[in-house]
C-alpha cells in the first residue's frame, strides 16, 4: 500500500511539536503559516521555513515550531511507495526533510496551491488524489520506481512491522537465506536505516502509541510490553531518539502525534 492515511491537523497550543520516528515517511502542507523545521541532532534536516515538506525515515525526532495557528494535511506513506510517488528510494530522503518542490517538482507546488485555495477538506483531499496520482503516472517509467524491490527486503520490512521491533535481526537473515551483512546492506539501500535501527525504532513507535494513549499505562509496563528490556533500556532509547526523558518529554509535548 502507498499512501496509508492522509489528515488535516491543527495544534491546541503554541510551541514545538517533536515529530517521534515511526514506520510512515510524511508529506505536510501547511495551510497557514510556513512549517518552522528545526533540526535534530544525526538529521540531515536543515533549518528553515516551508509551505510544504517531504521528510523521510528518521531515527531522531525533527520539531516543528508553530504560533498556535498552524494547520494543514499530512500524508503517511510507506517506504515501499516512496519509489511510486517521489520516484526514488526511501533511502534517498532517511533523515532528512526537503520541500516539496525539490521531489514533486511543479507537481509540489501545485499541490500547495490547491490545498490552500480549496474551500472544504473534502476538496483538499480531492486535490491530494489528483496530485499524488499524476505523480505516481509520472514515475511510471523511470528507472528507479521501475526497480523491483528485493523481495527479501520487503519481507524482512513486513515482519519487522509485524512484530513490533522485537524480531531478532540474525535469525530473519538466515530465514530469508541472506547473511546478516547482506541483508543489512540491502535493506540500508532501499530503507535508509539498517535492520537493526528500524527494529528500535518500531519498537519506540509502539511504545510511544502506548504513551499517548488516553489513559497511559505506566513506564514500566510500557517497557515490558514493547520489547525493552526494562524501563532504564527505554528511557535510553526514548532520550536517544527525542533528546528528553519519557517523563520530561510528556511534560513538554504540546501537540498530539
Amino acid at each position: 500500500m502507498t499512501v496509508s492515511n492522509s489528515r488535516g491537523f491543527h495544534p491546541a497550543f503554541i510551541g514545538a511539536h517533536r515529530g517521534a520516528p515511526g514506520r510512515y515517511l510524511t508529506l505536510i502542507v501547511s495551510l497557514s503559516e510556513p512549517i518552522r523545521v528545526v533540526p535534530a541532532e544525526g538529521c540531515t534536516v536543515r533549518d528553515g521555513r516551508f509551505d510544504a515538506v517531504v521528510g523521510g525515515l528518521t531515527s531522531k525526532a525533527v520539531a516543528i515550531r508553530h504560533e498556535g495557528r498552524q494547520h494543514g494535511v499530512k500524508v503517511s506513506l510507506t517506504p515501499m511507495g516512496a519509489r511510486a510517488v517521489y520516484g526514488m528510494p526511501a533511502a534517498a530522503l532517511a533523515n532528512d526533510v526537503v520541500d516539496v518542490g525539490h521531489i514533486l517538482g511543479g507537481l509540489g507546488r501545485e499541490l500547495s496551491d490547491r490545498s490552500r485555495k480549496a474551500h472544504s477538506w473534502r476538496e483538499r483531499f480531492a486535490a491530494l488524489d489528483d496530485v499524488l496520482l499524476s505523480a505516481v503516472r509520472g514515475h511510471d517509467m523511470s528507472p528507479a520506481a521501475r526497480a523491483a524491490i528485493r523481495p527479501e527486503v520487503r519481507e524482512a520490512w513486513r515482519r519487522l512491522l509485524s512484530s513490533r521491533g522485537t524480531a531478532q535481526i540474525g535469525s530473519l537473515a538466515a530465514e530469508l537465506g541472506w547473511s546478516r551483512r547482506h541483508l543489512t546492506r540491502q535493506f540500508h539501500s532501499e530503507i535508509g536505516l539498517t535492520p537493526k535501527e528500524a527494529a528500535r525504532v518500531l519498537r519506540f513507535e509502539h511504545a510511544y502509541v502506548l504513551a499517548t494513549a488516553g489513559t497511559p499505562p505506566s513506564w514500566s509496563t510500557i517497557a515490558a510490553a514493547t520489547g525493552f528490556a526494562d524501563q532504564a533500556h527505554l528511557v535510553r532509547d526514548w532520550r536517544d531518539f527525542t533528546g528528553l526523558t519519557p517523563t520530561a518529554w510528556r511534560g513538554s509535548e504540546l501537540l498530539a502525534h
